[in-house]
């Protein structure tokens, strides 16, 4: 739309109205989610029976809260875990794809980064039976032929975090790949007329250019860890997520405590993307 041509006033309020609901729509599940974690009823929908701490700290027979869900608890810890480790893996891997796809005679450049870029666009169900079957039947090969049993090889955590790495980290070259489109290698070139070493020109120079994307990468690449369901559906051992534990409860019938694991994981994302992104701002305007 060219802003200096006339628009007339039903156009504008029809765009407002527009804004208004398209943000009521985005956002009223969450706050009816966030005021129901609060809600003195047994059941996790309304209607309101009055205001109730009982789904965060209550430790009695007929309600238990969720910082005295033992199960709960440990399936935040597993994920906080899993996302960790996805990350860091993630975080490394992409970003030496990243320097990789940016080396003007690599050959086979284009052919690799399509398949680089294929995880992407695997529906998350498929990738992740194909792991399972995959990893299966090279764990049954092994321990048939050689007496091994790799953990890794059958649904556990490692098997979950190879899953889920095996698409984050293509997100993450994309995002540090388009951030070291534009660094001006006319630095790193005086860096090295200088007498600095190719360790140095990265340490000192390029990964400071690529901190913001890399900070970003990461947050993004945590939580898209942290709520993966579909991958880790098929790829899960004994230690189960929290997306897949809040899973099953639904499935099984749940109390009120799953709006408040909601509520916290709304908050805590909440903060931290506000961090991320005030933290971006400040690396950008340097």
């Amino acid at each position: 739309m060219i802003k200096s041509l006339p628009k007339s006033k039903f156009y504008d309020n029809g765009f407002k109205i527009y804004v208004v609901l398209f943000y009521i729509f985005l956002f009223s599940p969450l706050v009816i989610t966030c005021i129901l974690a609060f809600n003195d009823s047994d059941f996790p929908t309304l209607p309101w029976n009055g205001f109730s701490l009982d789904w965060f700290f209550s430790d009695t027979e007929q309600r238990v809260g969720l910082f005295s869900d033992s199960a709960n608890l440990k399936s935040i810890w597993v994920s906080i875990q899993t996302a960790f480790f996805v990350s860091i893996f993630s975080l490394v891997i992409g970003t030496m794809g990243a320097f990789l796809f940016e080396q003007e005679d690599f050959r086979f450049k284009q052919g690799l980064y399509f398949l680089a870029l294929s995880p992407l666009v695997i529906p998350g169900v498929i990738l992740g039976i194909s792991l399972l079957l995959a990893t299966n039947s090279a764990g049954t090969f092994v321990e048939e032929n050689f007496g091994f049993d790799f953990s890794i090889l059958r649904p556990s955590f490692w098997l979950v975090v190879l899953g889920q790495f095996a698409f984050i980290s293509t997100f993450v070259l994309l995002v540090v790949s388009a951030r070291l489109k534009k660094f001006d290698k006319s630095l790193e070139e005086a860096a090295l007329n200088l007498g600095a070493s190719r360790f140095d020109v990265i340490r000192l120079i390029t990964l400071p250019f690529l901190r913001p994307a890399l900070i970003g990468a990461g947050a993004v690449a945590f939580l898209m860890s942290f709520e993966n369901f579909n991958t880790t559906m098929f790829l899960i051992g004994s230690d189960t997520t929290l997306p897949i534990n809040l899973y099953l409860q639904v499935r099984d019938g749940s109390t009120p405590i799953i709006n408040a694991i909601s509520f916290l994981l709304i908050i805590s994302t909440s903060i931290l993307a506000i961090i991320n992104l005030i933290f971006t701002k400040k690396e950008n305007s340097r």
